[in-house]
């Protein structure tokens, strides 16, 4: 079959005639992301049976759709209650909520809406377009690589410590000793799991994301009638449709910053066992790292919401490149539609593209209708979202504290990890009411194993030569990279400190008209 644009306009047309799959799909994975817990990938092994017995077009679209609306979904709530529905939007609530804190939700969800969808139709359209390119990166990015690329998103902590380099240091270091426990990755020895069998895997991920951000901001907004103040309420009880289209303006106003971002998420998603949390921390550090207001980070600065969004959406096509391309899955929900893929008798890697273009090429055609039809139907929803806020605390708090205790079980289903969330949230009211981030406490709880992780690889393959780290071309072109990342903020207030400035006056050119 030939391969041209004829093609792709009929694959896209036939597409489109699978609207009442993808639309109601959308909707579930929504809800599905917006649920702390939740995801794309438990949820289709719940649906696995009926997935199974679809024919594999109308399952796959299914699949798809599911996926990359559950990206989206979990930033929702990252933005109007402080609460990342998944790890991949931990970085969303950083400027997300102090928008709606300020009175700007229903502006921060049509930005986060605009910068998902045109992430996701990007970065779909260059997964077909450098799909040989892009599947050999997996190849490249070995230990010493995921070494430097998990650096870049910890170096966040020294961002965020920036306000207070103490109080966030020592927020960030104390999330990375919370990583540490559980079994080894040498000997399986456990490490500071104080007895509990619950450990040995290390601190789910989950009851620490739900407990740092859910809990403790429920324990916090009790303390008042509402999340928004008296002013702001009444503002966004008679908001009207301009500040959904004042907020798509930003968006794309912002169109090269979600290029960009996106493209980090691409590539991230391309390397089999990363993923949306370290894309998003990456992506918001080099937002943060290369503007020209870097203060305004952390404060309901619209890049800042728009460069996790954008990168996690990106993340969604980066995955399935290495199951199509090469059979091996990128991430979890990659994995469960190989499983389908492979039930329905057909094997992925690269004469899938050969034997049944139809099918390859028809995956991403699927997210990029989706994303399409995401854009127009959820779009409108923004205005509607945003009142959430609205709710007394009376109500919110309790609802909040019970969905996320529920979201904390769901996964591993021990009533164990439902007492961790409330404890993590004991320690996040805490942190909050000490002046300590608790997204530096996250950021050390998430990336910490994965960095040891491949730091111990990496050692392990070299028998212990730390040397290993600077022998690989690509990761020496990633240090200096991080190097010039690290130092760029520093560079950049020397120069504008001289810029600003006056020059000194030559002796005996003072102002004549000056009063003594």
């Amino acid at each position: 079959m030939e391969i041209d644009l004829l093609f792709f306009i009929n694959l896209f047309l036939d597409t489109l005639s699978y609207w009442w799959v993808i639309v109601p799909s959308i909707f579930l994975g929504l809800i599905v992301g917006a649920i702390p817990g939740f995801s794309a990938a438990n949820t289709i092994i719940i649906l696995l049976p009926f997935t199974l017995i679809m024919e594999v077009e109308v399952g796959l679209i299914f699949m798809i759709a599911l996926y990359s609306s559950s990206r989206m979904g979990a930033g929702i709530p990252a933005i109007l209650v402080n609460i990342p529905g998944t790890a991949g939007a931990a970085a969303t609530p950083l400027d997300g909520y102090p928008m709606t804190k300020s009175g700007r939700g229903q502006q921060a969800l049509a930005i986060s809406f605009v910068s998902s969808t045109l992430g996701g139709l990007l970065t779909t359209v260059l997964a077909i377009a450098a799909m040989p390119i892009l599947a050999k990166v997996g190849f490249y990015m070995h230990s010493v690589e995921m070494v430097v690329v998990m650096l870049f998103g910890i170096s966040l902590i020294a961002s965020i410590a920036a306000k207070d380099t103490l109080k966030g240091l020592i927020a960030g270091f104390f999330g990375l000793m919370i990583g540490s426990i559980g079994a080894d990755h040498v000997y399986a020895t456990p490490r500071g799991t104080f007895g509990f069998l619950e450990f040995y895997d290390g601190v789910p991920l989950i009851p620490a994301l739900v407990g740092l951000f859910a809990v403790s901001e429920a324990l916090l907004v009790i303390e008042g009638e509402s999340v928004l103040v008296k002013k702001k309420q009444i503002e966004e009880d008679h908001s009207s449709w301009n500040e959904t289209i004042i907020g798509m303006k930003i968006a794309f106003k912002h169109w090269w910053h979600i290029t960009w971002n996106s493209l980090i998420g691409l590539v991230v998603g391309v390397i089999p066992g990363a993923g949306a949390s370290i894309a998003s921390f990456v992506a918001y550090q080099q937002s943060r790292t290369y503007s020209k207001t870097p203060e305004l980070y952390g404060t309901g600065h619209p890049p800042g919401l728009i460069a996790p969004e954008s990168a996690n959406n990106g993340v969604t096509s980066g995955t399935l490149i290495p199951l199509l391309v090469l059979g091996i899955p990128g991430g979890a929900t990659a994995a469960i539609m190989m499983v389908v893929l492979q039930y329905q008798g057909v094997n992925t890697g690269p004469r899938l593209f050969l034997d049944n273009p139809t099918l390859g090429y028809g995956v991403f055609m699927a997210m990029f209708v989706t994303y399409l039809f995401m854009l127009l139907t959820i779009m409108p929803l923004s205005r509607y979202m945003s009142r959430v806020t609205l709710i007394s605390t009376v109500y919110m708090s309790p609802l909040i504290i019970s969905f996320t205790l529920i979201g904390s079980y769901v996964p591993r289903t021990y009533m164990f990890d439902m007492y961790l969330a409330f404890a993590f949230g004991i320690i996040g009211y805490i942190a909050r009411k000490t002046g300590y981030h608790v997204a530096a406490i996250l950021i050390g709880v998430i990336l910490g194993p994965l960095l040891e992780q491949y730091m111990l690889r990496a050692l392990k393959m070299s028998d212990g030569d730390v040397m290993v780290l600077f022998r690989s071309d690509l990761a020496n072109v990633l240090w200096i990279v991080l190097v010039v990342t690290l130092s760029f903020p520093y560079i950049m207030k020397k120069f504008r400190s001289r810029k600003d400035t006056p020059p000194d006056k030559p002796e005996g050119q003072e102002n004549v008209f000056a009063k003594d």
